[in-house]
């Protein structure tokens, strides 16, 4: 989760830092809930990175940080419950209402372009763009096979990852520093490497594996200057990036995961296909058990003061 401020705190990893500490900060004990501003049973609206979304409230309590509520999301399955501060809770006005849907449509505008893995010109569904929006009422029976990505793409970051986030979170927004470009392994390094693992293992349809590779690897380089870099990162990205260079050429494994926590809420409002979003969701988790093993191999241990930014990339062929 992020805070109220969609412009300064669109990165994913702050959401896993603040998932991360709020696992470990569960209300310890109880008092009159209704001191708390928001009640129990109460309908509100719940910070989840930059979006708001319909939330009830489940549980008050009180913690040593102040009032805690255990929220459920509409329409997301219990496994999605959390604690939540008041910082990350807004009554359910029609000024909060409208809020909402001006970041549910900035977020919108900025993503409609991005479009995952390589649509065949044959068959038009497996687009994830706008183009399978405006087919959504030529017939039920589509809309049977097509759902709301937001729903079924529940990733889940082992914690070895979710700690790497904090660490990443930390070095770069209280200590000043960087990562150290351009990256070896980089992301299509990374990526390549998990093809040819899978392949191997011979468990897995091989073109369905090069598909959804392929697909994080684009989505990735478009997603990554608008947000998966933390303010302090993009004058960083405008002397690396240089020449039409790829952006999974240059980063690696620190901004690959970041990807992985956004993935769900860049994804929001798309209509995409099932089996699509049921492959996407398991080659994901697969992905991130390859990258919790190689973790000490593709992880920086330690980053670079911002003051020393890394050299320019040149354009090469990939």
């Amino acid at each position: 989760m992020t805070s109220s401020d969609p412009n300064t705190r669109t990165v994913p990893a702050v959401a896993a830092a603040a998932a991360v500490k709020a696992a470990k900060k569960k209300p310890a004990k109880a008092v009159a809930a209704d001191s708390s501003p928001f009640l129990v049973g109460e309908k509100v609206l719940g910070f989840h990175g930059s979006c708001l979304y319909d939330a009830k409230i489940e549980k008050v309590e009180m913690n040593k940080d102040g009032w805690m509520h255990l929220v459920h999301y509409r329409g997301w399955n219990k496994t999605w419950d959390e604690w939540l501060g008041i910082d990350r809770l807004l009554k359910l006005t029609d000024e909060n209402v409208q809020r909402q849907k001006e970041l549910k449509e900035k977020l919108v505008a900025g993503e409609k372009n991005a479009k995952l893995g390589n649509p065949s010109r044959d068959n038009p569904r497996r687009s994830t763009g706008v183009r399978c929006k405006k087919r959504k009422r030529e017939s039920i029976d589509e809309d049977d096979r097509v759902v709301r990505s937001e729903k079924v793409v529940n990733i889940q970051i082992p914690l070895p990852l979710r700690k790497q986030l904090v660490n990443d979170n930390e070095c770069i927004t209280q200590l000043n520093q960087l990562v150290k470009l351009p990256r070896s392994p980089n992301v299509h390094e990374i990526l390549n490497k998990y093809h040819d693992c899978e392949v191997k293992k011979e468990c897995k349809t091989v073109d369905t594996v090069a598909e959804i590779v392929k697909g994080l690897r684009d989505y990735f380089d478009k997603a990554l200057p608008s947000v998966l870099l933390y303010k302090n990162e993009r004058q960083q990205y405008k002397e690396v990036i240089v020449d039409n260079i790829s952006p999974s050429s240059v980063y690696g494994a620190e901004h690959l995961l970041r990807l992985f926590v956004k993935l769900p809420e860049m994804l929001t409002d798309l209509r995409i296909q099932m089996e699509t979003l049921t492959q996407l969701r398991q080659i994901s988790q697969d992905l991130l058990r390859f990258l919790q093993m190689n973790q000490a191999t593709f992880f920086l241990s330690n980053y670079q003061k911002s003051e020393g930014l890394a050299p320019t990339v040149k354009d090469e062929d990939n």
